[in-house]
């Protein structure tokens, strides 16, 4: 049994148990303060969505619960003014506001009320009826969308939704099953915004296969199968 040396502090196994759990407590309080989502194509977000809207932000202030003073709880009320509605018709008829978490680490998404941009705004609603938005969601400015995204919003993303969209991140990467895309933007350009994401919808053909479907010219990349060289 070792000898404590005068000025050091000799830690027991219960000591130093509760120690290394103080400490990771405290990185804890850091790490549970951190936004994290999966990739995901803008028609895996619209069918996850119950509400897929087009809306301009005309305001914006911080509300939080009447029964709580907890700053983790406050939410950024955005105010709208609904333009169009893509997905949620059967859960709502109109919508004033849209919440989102006051800090991006809970997933929080800034808009800006400040010059009446335009948005297309993905999310859930609440058991109360109120619209809630994240990081995680399809948030981005209107005028940011290709035209074919802004086409797809309207039938197409709604008529792939039974078909599953799986990411390339090397190769091999094969389809396991008919009714699935390949989405290969990450591996051929190091983006989850390129050609794929940006033109193409996943769509279920008759025989229930599904297969990408673009108007207009063909891309550069060939990204329908990939395989080892």
């Amino acid at each position: 049994m070792g000898i404590p040396l005068p000025g050091c502090v000799s830690l027991t196994p219960l000591v130093l148990t509760l120690t290394l759990i103080l400490l990771l407590a405290l990185r804890l309080d850091h790490l549970v303060e951190a936004c994290s989502c999966n990739p995901a194509h803008p028609q895996q977000h619209f069918c996850s969505a119950e509400i897929v809207i087009r809306a301009k932000i005309s305001g914006e202030k911080v509300v939080s619960p009447s029964n709580s003073s907890s700053p983790y709880l406050k939410m950024i009320q955005y105010e709208i003014k609904l333009i169009k509605m893509f997905k949620g018709f059967e859960k709502v008829k109109d919508i004033q506001y849209v919440y989102t978490p006051v800090f991006s680490s809970l997933c929080g998404v800034k808009l800006d009320s400040n010059n009446k941009v335009h948005y297309l705004l993905s999310g859930s609603m609440w058991s109360d009826g109120k619209v809630s938005i994240g990081l995680c969601d399809l948030v981005e400015p209107w005028d940011n969308l290709s035209m074919s995204q802004k086409k797809n919003l309207n039938y197409r993303y709604q008529m792939g939704c039974d078909c599953k969209i799986a990411t390339c991140y090397s190769v091999p990467c094969a389809t396991t099953t008919d009714n699935e895309c390949l989405w290969t933007d990450w591996l051929l350009v190091n983006s989850l915004s390129g050609e794929q994401a940006r033109q193409y919808a996943c769509i279920k053909r008759s025989d229930s296969s599904c297969s990408w479907y673009r108007s207009g010219p063909p891309p550069e990349n060939d990204f329908m199968d990939m395989s080892d060289p």
